[in-house]
């Protein structure tokens, strides 16, 4: 399947020739649907916090005194954000009347409707001024243009190509902040240790960088000494052994029209090898774009601190009954120990555990372990919080995409529409062991939990292929506890008008 030529491209970024020829084989047998047992909902696998409790575990959190890390996945580029602002610009590039009363259009009325409450707007005015444009007269096509033009282009301020880590999002009277800035603000609120530093990473895309270690380089020392802290933040790339072959109809590698083969990106799985790389005790996870103003970051913060302070206290029992079962496993410590793991993590055990029943318990013990935060689903795309069965016949709390399941079954599509809440990927993530050791995540894995999308290239059809998700498959096999979060510390930015909404203002 693979000629000299192939092998040398593979080995040039990491990719073992096994490996692509087992991502061919997923091409031909596809991934199997999970198969989910029942939604995970209020107190059958979500916990819920009454103020005292929340309130109880942040101050478990604050008493610690260990390493932290605050992980944020940040190379998105902001491109799907401008969507409808884009097709406003060629319309009107090309002379035409953009229907802004359609379906299509309306956001784009919106925008310019509210072009003041945006946080990038002085900068955007600013510019515009300098062409000797003013932004009074809106309902001029050629100023409508000539403000999309500025904000979305290269020669502009570059919002259509740039990740939303570098977008302005928030105005305060000492002027705006990028997403990027706000994590920053975060870090110093729940993630600073005794010693006063905060530790922060960010994944960044090769050629985004530059323009956040800038940023960075610019801010850094005022938010240090505005909230009495000291960074310590760094980057990584997601790695190019990462990626992943695309192939055409037949399953044979796509083929660029230099012969060589495409490879794409394996997703935000792959950055499971960056999170691996990481050490802390305690290490939060949130994406980049779920951020707020300071007057909503309360919420935030006082969540943030009890879910941390539920894992050190989960992991505090998971390390007792380590070190309990090597000084001396009795049959009623493993019967303890099943009854942890039924009732905290609704853990349900396989047939036949029993054969081996100190050599199961000690490696479901013996894992990563992550606290998840969960939203009320209120109508946003994308994953939720299942019971569902695992490689080893166990079943156990999964979060899982809705490409993950097998929708045109009746049984499967009801377990689905009955889940009452969302991944907001709000995640506090332990893995070092009881004796300090780090866990090798990669090991933790589902393969089994990729996933197949049809694309195209230069006008030709081709398969891709996604490694298993950060917080989906990659994250299969840690000790999962999900415990529900206000709605307030939930606040994407899937559009540009999502900015306009009263907790970004």
């Amino acid at each position: 399947m693979f000629s000299d030529k192939d092998t040398a491209q593979l080995q040039a970024i990491g990719i073992s020739q096994s490996d692509a020829e087992q991502q061919v084989e997923n091409f031909k047998k596809g991934f199997p649907f999970l198969r989910v047992i029942r939604p995970a909902t209020p107190r059958k696998g979500i916990r819920q916090l009454d103020a005292k409790e929340a309130d109880d575990l942040a101050a478990t959190f604050d008493s610690f005194d260990g390493t932290l890390l605050k992980f944020t996945p940040a190379s998105g580029a902001a491109s799907r954000m401008f969507k409808a602002l884009f097709e406003a610009e060629e319309a009107l590039a090309r002379g035409d009347e953009p229907d802004y009363e359609g379906k299509a259009m309306k956001p784009v009325r919106e925008f310019f409707d509210r072009l003041t409450d945006f946080a990038f707007y002085d900068e955007l005015k600013a510019r515009l001024a300098k062409q000797n444009i003013s932004c009074d007269s809106l309902d001029s096509k050629k100023t409508q243009q000539a403000i999309l033009q500025t904000l979305l282009s290269e020669g502009g301020m570059g919002y259509g190509a740039l990740p939303k880590g570098l977008l302005k999002f928030h105005r305060y009277p000492g002027g705006a902040r990028t997403a990027a800035e706000e994590h920053l603000v975060e870090a110093a609120l729940y993630a600073k240790d005794k010693r006063g530093t905060a530790r922060l990473h960010f994944t960044v895309s090769p050629e985004h960088r530059a323009p956040f270690e800038t940023l960075v380089r610019e801010v850094k020392t005022a938010c240090e000494k505005e909230y009495g802290v000291r960074y310590d933040i760094s980057f990584s790339e997601q790695k190019k052994s990462t990626d992943t072959i695309a192939v055409d109809g037949n399953n044979e590698p796509f083929r660029n029209a230099d012969g060589s083969m495409l490879l794409r990106p394996g997703g935000h799985g792959a950055l499971i090898e960056n999170l691996n790389e990481q050490l802390a005790d305690v290490v939060f996870v949130k994406n980049i774009d779920n951020v707020a103003p300071d007057r909503y970051k309360p919420d935030t913060v006082r969540y943030k601190k009890a879910l941390a302070g539920l894992l050190l206290r989960l992991r505090g029992r998971i390390f007792g009954y380590l070190n309990a079962l090597d000084a001396h496993p009795s049959e009623e410590l493993l019967t303890e120990i099943q009854a942890f793991f039924e009732n905290e993590f609704s853990l349900a055990f396989p047939k036949g555990w029993e054969s081996n029943r100190l050599a199961f318990l000690r490696a479901k013990l013996h894992r990563p372990i992550r606290v998840c935060g969960m939203v009320k689903n209120v109508g946003e795309p994308g994953g939720g919080p299942f019971v569902a069965v695992n490689p080893d016949g166990s079943a156990s709390l999964q979060i899982a995409e809705s490409s993950q399941l097998d929708l045109s079954n009746p049984e499967t599509k009801a377990i689905f529409d009955s889940a009452t809440h969302f991944n907001p990927v709000d995640m506090v993530c332990s893995f070092t062991d009881y004796k300090g050791n780090k866990f090798d995540l990669k090991k933790f894995r589902d393969p089994a939990t990729g996933f197949i999308s049809s694309k195209s290239k230069d006008g030709r059809a081709l398969k891709a292929q996604e490694l298993p998700g950060l917080w989906n498959g990659a994250m299969s096999d840690w000790t999962t506890a999900l415990v529900e979060v206000p709605l307030s510390t939930f606040n994407p930015v899937k559009t540009v008008n999502d900015l306009l909404r009263k907790e970004h203002q």
